[in-house]
């Protein structure tokens, strides 16, 4: 005969194995970046970075590198800049565009030194979760990628940030 207590028992190591279950999904879910950015300095100081940081990184300088990198590997964030050389912002929007087509739980994060409220517009139409003006701290955009990981992907919780 069971009793009260050692049924109480089971159920909390029942959920205990559920709990520790869950928490092996979370920490196996990968921890991807891809930086797109056609500044090498900015690749190679953010890959360092995030690198560190626990992160696996890919960079990309030009459109075509970016795409085929989306094409293989399922990032959980995207760090992205608008312009991609003199005068190219819609190959910044069309990544944006192919990283959330591909995969729209992939948290985006945009970084531009060209930010205006049109483009910030254009970005979060596109499926940006952050836009960031240049320069920024790698440290405050550590702190905005590891808010959108830790955030659920809804639209309501679009987030915008700007500064």
């Amino acid at each position: 005969m069971l009793t009260l207590k050692t049924v109480s028992g089971r159920l909390k190591e029942l959920f205990r194995g559920r709990d520790q279950t869950a928490n092996a999904r979370v920490e196996s879910t990968p921890r991807t970046l891809l930086v797109v950015d056609d500044e090498e300095s900015i690749c190679f100081s953010m890959s360092e970075y995030f690198s560190q940081h626990g992160f696996k990184v890919d960079t990309a300088r030009e459109k075509e590198e970016a795409e085929g990198l989306i094409k293989e590997t399922e990032y959980r964030v995207v760090i992205q800049d608008l312009r991609l050389g003199v005068e190219r912002r819609s190959e910044g929007i069309d990544i944006i565009k192919l990283v959330h087509a591909r995969n729209p739980d992939t948290r985006i994060v945009v970084l531009t030194a060209y930010g205006s409220p049109e483009a910030e517009e254009e970005a979060r139409n596109a499926g940006a979760d952050a836009f960031l003006r240049k320069p920024k701290p790698l440290s405050q955009v550590a702190q905005v990628v590891q808010g959108l990981i830790e955030s659920p992907r809804t639209r309501a919780a679009v987030k915008q940030v700007s500064a």
